[in-house]
C-alpha cells in the first residue's frame, strides 16, 4: 500500500493530501529512510513523522485498504 493512504487509512494523519504534502516536505520516514508519498508499506516497517516538537514513531502492524474508525488503532503501535 502507498505510504500516503496507509497514513490516512490507519489514521496517523486525518487526510491523505495532509500526508502527501508531509512526505514531500521529507518530514516522513521508513525505517530511518526519507519516504516519498508513494512508497510502499509492509507489515513491520517503522514510520516516524515530525510534526513541530513531537515526532512520532509508530510500528505498523497491518495494512488494509479500509477500515472503521475504531479498528484503526490496530494497524499501528507507537513506539
Amino acid at each position: 500500500m502507498r505510504l500516503d493512504k496507509y497514513l490516512k487509512v490507519s489514521r496517523l494523519i486525518k487526510r491523505r493530501t495532509v500526508a502527501n504534502e508531509a512526505c514531500d516536505a521529507g518530514r516522513v520516514t521508513i525505517n530511518g529512510k526519507v519516504a516519498k508519498a508513494g512508497t510502499e508499506v509492509k507489515v513491520g516497517d517503522i514510520i516516524e513523522i515530525a510534526f513541530g516538537n513531537n515526532p512520532v514513531k509508530a510500528e505498523v502492524l497491518d495494512v488494509q485498504e479500509t477500515t472503521k474508525k475504531e479498528d484503526a488503532k490496530e494497524l499501528f503501535r507507537y513506539l
